[in-house]
């Protein structure tokens, strides 16, 4: 990987951008994370289980923030940690023996899905998850595919969390984002746990990362309250877009050679 100056003013920034979409979307920041720790050299596989450790601080910081604001669902966060505990060590299983390019793809296909999704669905900012027996089962259910798809991709899983909690269970949209950040963190740390002792985390990457970003996210989660629901779907949908764009010019790239 590059550390050079140059190499770490570019972590810096990445850092700086991923805390504002942290806290402005709810997520952990991991679709910023992976293509640049590629560009700057790791492998897909290295890159991805860096970045759940550099999304350990940056989710913990959204967290507080959404918190204070009384916009965290805590039961519906540990419902969906259960599913997400275990889906991040199948997900982590399956990253360190998947070839390279099944994980390109496998980025691209996802990034497909949460924009269809978003396209779709424009949540409330008033709605609220009504917690019954079937509702609490479901949301489990949720974080085991959640987990393997963070774990697999080096996510966080707020990027399919969000529309899924606002989609499927009925949360507006800073209470999804509040609580998805809640649900990630700790299934960041146990998913960072089983890569760490698969030696793919590089730690500096993810600590220059992720210290940079907590100390900005409560401002992306001040973005969020000041923007409306429609606005902010908009703004995350162009963002997927974006990362679509280019991930797919990065798939097909490895696929001709």
């Amino acid at each position: 990987m590059d550390e050079s100056p140059r190499g770490m003013v570019i972590l810096a920034a990445v850092g700086v951008a991923v805390g504002i979409l942290s806290g402005l979307f709810g997520i952990g920041g991991g679709t910023v994370i992976v293509p640049a720790l590629v560009w700057l050299g790791l492998t897909q596989r290295h890159a991805a289980a860096t970045s759940m450790l550099a999304i350990v601080p940056t989710s913990i910081s959204g967290v507080i923030s959404y918190a204070v604001n009384g916009n965290v669902d805590w039961i519906t966060a540990l419902l969906v940690f259960l599913g997400m505990f275990v889906g991040g060590q199948i997900g982590s299983w399956l990253l360190s023996r998947l070839p390279e390019l099944v994980l390109r793809w496998a980025f691209v296909v996802f990034l497909v899905f949460v924009i269809a999704n978003q396209m779709m669905f424009v949540p409330s900012r008033d709605s609220q998850i009504v917690l019954t027996p079937i509702t609490g089962v479901g949301l489990v259910a949720f974080g085991v595919v959640a987990g393997i798809l963070a774990g697999l991709l080096g996510i966080g899983g707020g990027a399919i969390c969000v529309p899924a909690l606002s989609i499927l269970f009925g949360a507006s949209d800073l209470i999804a984002r509040g609580t998805s950040l809640l649900a990630m963190f700790p299934n960041a740390i146990t998913t960072t746990v089983a890569n760490v002792k698969r030696r793919m985390v590089h730690v500096k990457a993810a600590l220059i990362i992720g210290v940079i970003a907590a100390c900005i996210t409560p401002f992306g989660t001040w973005l969020a309250g000041a923007v409306s629901p429609r606005v902010g779907a908009i703004l995350f949908t162009l963002y997927l877009a974006a990362l679509l764009i280019r991930s797919l010019w990065v798939a097909i790239k490895a696929t001709r050679h």
